[in-house]
């Protein structure tokens, strides 16, 4: 993994990483005397991604910067290319972090300083320093769109699939 270490828009000293682990390097930046457990990903296409110094990350962490835009009607979320202000937003992890097995950290969230994150946790707020969390935030679930849109979307891209095809 010592191959990956230029990659980084910024690597400290002592940074170590478990195998099996997957990052977009140009946006993340790494202090000093980290360790990342095998099978991490951390993945942004524009924001960054900062990690503080004496960090720990558990086996599969993941690190989350942007989303997809899901607003555009007649096209597929997978070719929409451009975000939107606030699609991606930074992610910061403070020097002195513990951050348990398979959490989930989310675009836009800070992990202060001294902080725990317990296994399994789902990151969607901020955490203030020297702070304790553990646990999954309630689930809510929402339609996208209303059904005259969703309508409207299937007509569009059946149309461009007709165009593809002519």
């Amino acid at each position: 993994m010592l191959i990956q270490l230029p990659l980084f828009k910024k690597c400290g000293e002592n940074v170590r990483f478990g195998h099996g682990c997957n990052f977009s390097h140009e946006c993340i930046e790494i202090g000093n005397d980290v360790y990342i457990g095998p099978g991490a990903c951390f993945l942004s296409g524009i924001s960054t991604i900062k990690i503080g110094n004496k960090v720990m990350f558990g086996p599969r962490v993941t690190i989350l910067g942007g989303d997809h835009r899901t607003d555009i009607v007649g096209a597929y979320m997978y070719d929409i290319q451009e975000k939107k202000p606030g699609n991606d937003q930074d992610v910061v992890i403070e020097d002195d972090v513990w951050i348990g097995a398979n959490v989930l950290i989310l675009k836009g969230d800070k992990v202060g300083r001294g902080s725990i994150v317990g296994a399994g946790s789902i990151v969607v707020k901020s955490i203030p320093a020297y702070t304790i969390y553990v646990g999954r935030p309630g689930l809510k679930t929402w339609p996208r769109w209303d059904a005259e849109t969703v309508a409207e979307h299937e007509r569009k891209l059946e149309k461009a699939i007709l165009h593809a095809d002519a």
